[in-house]
């Protein structure tokens, strides 16, 4: 994925311009009754339209357009029943909207385990890759949106940074919590889960993020910055996060399968 961030004054007014837009139509909305609202969503969601240029202008919808309107037009439809964003301050619209992504990422986390076991792939290669890919193609979309409509690339980044804090703190450390409290409530004994490729998956991880943030030292140092830049470096950098990402997913593969013994404690 390569982003382009706005450096001339002419594409930072329009972007300003057609955000006040976006904010005065907000203060608008407020006026509309909640049925007319919920109209629009609907109406929004089956609407089929291209990406909006610089200018604000929208563009003639795309052969990749067309494809992803159908694909996701499901969806679409499904998210239209979070309330509209005034009615309540925002805070039906935040709370439903939660809801919505834990049902989502549990479904793709069910599929995606379902689609391991059928094609026998074992439970740490597909933790790696089917379930990681579905569960955190939504963080990577916000990035992308972030980086777009902001003018530093700390959104960005500080998006995939809390959301994988969210991930490890509590979305591990909850489960965890509520598990030894069950457990010694019950009095059936300590709870003690058992690894087998972990270690060696984290110091992969680790060796592997050390040198994606190297990439963004570099860039900061030769380019002014972590995001945008030329053609050649903006491809240069995501060739290199994607090999990072493809090294990770092929050794610790390797290492579930067996086919290489670095550490012992293969499954």
């Amino acid at each position: 994925m390569v982003i382009t961030i706005c450096k001339t004054e002419g594409c930072r007014e329009s972007r300003d311009e057609a955000l006040l837009a976006e904010i005065a139509g907000n203060y608008e909305d407020e006026d509309k009754p909640l049925k007319e609202a919920y109209l629009e969503q609907f109406t929004s969601a089956l609407t089929m339209g291209g990406e909006v240029d610089e200018d604000g202008e929208e563009e003639e919808p795309s052969v990749g357009d067309l494809v992803m309107h159908f694909i996701s037009l499901f969806w679409k439809v499904l998210f239209s029943l979070v309330p509209p964003r005034f009615f309540g301050s925002g805070y039906p619209a935040f709370v439903v909207s939660l809801f919505f992504i834990g049902l989502l990422t549990a479904i793709v986390e069910q599929v995606a385990s379902l689609l391991g076991c059928v094609w026998g792939i074992k439970q740490t290669v597909s933790g790696i890759t089917l379930v990681a890919l579905g569960t955190s193609l939504p963080d990577t979309f916000a990035s992308r949106s972030a980086a777009i409509h902001d003018d530093s690339a700390d959104a960005a980044i500080g998006n995939v940074t809390g959301s994988n804090s969210v991930n490890v703190f509590l979305g591990l450390g909850l489960p965890w919590l509520l598990a030894v409290i069950w457990k010694k409530v019950d009095g059936s004994g300590e709870f003690k889960v058992a690894t087998f490729n972990l270690e060696f998956s984290v110091v992969l991880f680790v060796m592997v993020a050390l040198f994606a943030i190297l990439t963004l030292i570099l860039r900061r140092v030769l380019v002014g910055g972590e995001l945008g830049g030329g053609k050649v470096v903006k491809y240069s950098t995501g060739s290199i996060c994607l090999m990072l990402w493809a090294t990770y997913i092929v050794v610790a593969s390797l290492k579930a399968y067996g086919i290489i013994d670095i550490g012992g404690g293969s499954e």
